[in-house]
């Protein structure tokens, strides 16, 4: 099947695989997985931050980051579109007792500087404490620009609040934008970076940050059932995927141009956006499900909704980009 519906449907590859069976390991609740230990300190160095922390799960990493930076009863300030608010199932307020204050994301993904400053809540007993800026990128596929993060993170500081990032995709980010990956992630407080999207390894992320925002996540990594044993099996291949699979997700990005040229040139389908790995178009209500119908009989995996979805990866090549195309021409011109 060519499976467009997200980057985290990618299997391991043989290689990876490999490196999965020949891992080095110990209990990594103790502390002694030699593998654990290495993945932790790699992410660290190349994410320009002190410490880093194994996760099993993206959601898990920026929870247990939330929950470090904020107490009972504090407030982060958040994109509606973000993935720690939106679609985390309101972890944060459900297991953190943190109240989430989300701020309408403009177009490029950022939230407006001026509705930031709005948000922030004086001292006073009445209202939460305003603890904590949270963005996330890539958002939408789309970059955070560059001038703007330095822009929200002064004015956090200014305002005394600590700043997470959600770098579920940074690497497709730092990839896109030529950056190092220190350079989108050192800025801020803590970092989450996953390696189960485009970076192809199974599962996993790391938390980044301080030794002593760390040792705080440690503790709420346990609570949140996220401690695991012989887990080096695991960072192993996100290990390999680091060092084998970080440069290629160009590849993605240029296969989402292609896709995204493609698509435009059919008359009833419209282009809404192409940014990194990421297509997003409009088709015509009544024809979602019978295309998406159509496309499945043909082996092709999407959700096709009004307003649809397509995200490249390692497992589809530009020859599968093709194929996409024009099933969905012929489905139009049947």
């Amino acid at each position: 099947m060519i499976d467009l519906r997200s980057d985290t449907v990618t299997r391991p590859s043989p290689a990876m695989l490999a490196a999965m069976v020949t891992a080095e390991v110990g209990d990594d609740v103790w502390g002694d997985d030699p593998s654990v230990t290495r993945l932790q300190a790699v992410v660290a160095e190349r994410a320009g931050h002190e410490a880093g922390l194994f996760f099993p799960s993206g959601t898990q990493s920026n929870l247990a980051a939330l929950m470090a930076h904020c107490g009972r009863g504090d407030e982060y300030l958040v994109g509606q579109a973000a993935h720690t608010y939106k679609y985390e199932g309101g972890g944060a307020a459900v297991l953190g007792s943190i109240q989430p204050q989300p701020l309408e994301n403009a177009a490029d993904g950022s939230i407006p500087l001026d509705k930031i400053t709005v948000a922030i809540k004086p001292l006073d007993d009445h209202f939460a404490r305003t603890r904590l800026l949270a963005l996330e990128n890539t958002i939408g596929g789309k970059v955070l620009p560059a001038a703007y993060v330095n822009e929200a993170l002064d004015l956090a500081r200014q305002r005394g609040l600590a700043t997470h990032l959600d770098g579920a995709r940074v690497c497709n980010a730092a990839v896109a934008s030529g950056q190092a990956l220190a350079t989108l992630c050192a800025p801020f407080d803590s970092v989450s970076i996953c390696f189960s999207k485009g970076l192809g390894a199974p599962v996993g992320s790391v938390l980044v940050g301080s030794k002593a925002l760390l040792e705080q996540a440690h503790r709420w990594r346990k609570v949140l059932g996220g401690g695991m044993r012989q887990s080096g099996v695991l960072a192993a291949a996100c290990l390999y995927a680091l060092e084998h699979n970080f440069a290629r997700l160009a590849e993605d990005h240029d296969n989402a141009a292609h896709l995204a040229r493609g698509l435009a040139q059919i008359d009833q389908v419209t282009l809404q956006s192409q940014a990194t790995n990421m297509v997003f178009a409009q088709f015509p209500a009544a024809d979602c499900a019978a295309l998406e119908a159509w496309l499945k009989a043909r082996g092709i995996l999407t959700q096709v909704l009004y307003a649809s979805r397509f995200v490249t990866h390692r497992d589809v090549s530009r020859a599968d980009i093709d194929t996409v195309v024009d099933a969905v021409k012929a489905y139009f011109s049947r």
